[in-house]
């Protein structure tokens, strides 16, 4: 498109009309995935019997097609998420990382304390095999190294965190890839089981959750891995996620498992002890209701994607100074925000500006 000249006026006229475009939307009403998930008791569907007694202090159980949630318990009581959050590390990172990009480990990587699948300093892994040590060794090392492919724990963090935010997992913040306990991070039941749904749509990740055990690279060969969720092995129709432990978080668990073709998740927080039984029952209780009863909330779907946004370059006369553009305004949550961009070069002793403004689809 060629350079197009407006007057002040005009242009500030149409900054007016795009006003309201450009306003923050309201706030949502009620907790999220609706008004019975608001507190920190039980909430049960009517006319049932009750979820067996579980020891965490929050739960919740939903249906991983409809996003039906089944019954539930403190379901957005912000707690520490322990080794369950790095089920949003994996779902952050799949789609953006090459599975066969070869890794050197930093020695901070190498050194993260915790878990670890035992990574070396030497470029012998690809990305698949840290996924892999992520969601079946439940490595921290892993997650480190993950983080530097990324671009650094900086990058990853924001991603993790921007993908929460998609998600409408509002009760997560992510201060570290790996889970280990660190001020201000935190998340919920009710977040788990939105990031599981996420996840559960993604063909990579449910392979690595799926998998009881894989060969990982060592130095000299090659040693086997196998995966911390014990359901993998005793559970009918188990497809697997995550489980993690810290002494300050408890125990805390994300799970799934398929019967029929339906799908039920189970996310747990902050058990003082062993929970494989409670979460096996829970699962069984989730099978006998979905369908069958009026659900107490919903999980919600993610926000929709990002549109291409305009944005503005200016020419302006080889005496004027450019000037360089605003970045684009982001979108609010309840849903895209166009945003109007404005350059302008100043034109010496002239009472007019002179606007040059090329559209350029960008993708976010």
């Amino acid at each position: 498109m060629g350079t197009k000249l407006v007057p002040v006026a005009a242009l500030l006229a149409a900054v007016a009309l795009a006003g309201p475009a450009l306003a923050d939307p309201p706030a949502a009403e009620g907790p999220l995935g609706g008004d019975q998930l608001a507190g920190k008791g039980l909430v049960v569907p009517a006319g049932v019997k009750a979820p067996p007694k579980t020891k965490a202090t929050s739960f919740v159980i939903a249906d991983a097609e409809t996003g039906q949630v089944l019954a539930a318990k403190n379901p957005h009581g912000r707690l520490l998420p322990a080794s369950t959050l790095k089920t949003l590390t994996a779902v952050a990172l799949i789609p953006k990382l090459d599975r066969n990009l070869k890794v050197k480990p930093s020695r901070n990587a190498v050194n993260q304390e915790g878990s670890a699948v035992g990574l070396s300093t030497k470029p012998i892994y690809k990305v698949d095999d840290l996924f892999k040590a992520l969601m079946l060794s439940s490595g921290n090392d892993a997650a480190m190294a993950l983080a530097e492919a990324n671009g650094g724990l900086a990058t990853t963090l924001a991603d993790m965190n921007a993908e929460a935010k998609r998600l409408q997992a509002n009760d997560t913040v992510a201060k570290t890839p790996s889970g280990l306990d660190k001020p201000g991070q935190s998340s919920s039941a009710y977040d788990l089981a939105l990031i599981a749904r996420a996840g559960l749509a993604n063909a990579e990740f449910r392979r690595y959750v799926s998998l009881k055990s894989s060969r990982f690279p060592a130095p000299k060969g090659y040693y086997e891995i196998g995966n911390h969720n014990k359901l993998l092995w005793r559970y009918k129709g188990m497809v697997g996620i995550k489980n993690g432990w810290t002494s300050k978080a408890l125990g805390s668990f994300v799970g799934a498992a398929t019967r029929n073709g339906h799908t039920i998740i189970v996310t747990i927080m902050r058990h003082e002890g062993y929970f494989w039984d409670e979460v096996e029952k829970l699962l069984d209780w989730g099978f006998a209701a979905r369908g069958k009863v009026v659900p107490v909330g919903v999980l919600v779907d993610p926000l929709p994607a990002q549109p291409a946004v305009d944005q503005v370059t200016v020419r302006a006369k080889p005496s004027a100074p450019a000037v360089a553009p605003s970045p684009a305004a982001r979108p609010g949550a309840s849903g895209p925000v166009s945003a109007l961009i404005i350059g302008a070069g100043v034109l010496g002793g002239a009472g007019w500006l002179l606007y040059g403004i090329r559209r350029r689809r960008t993708a976010r």
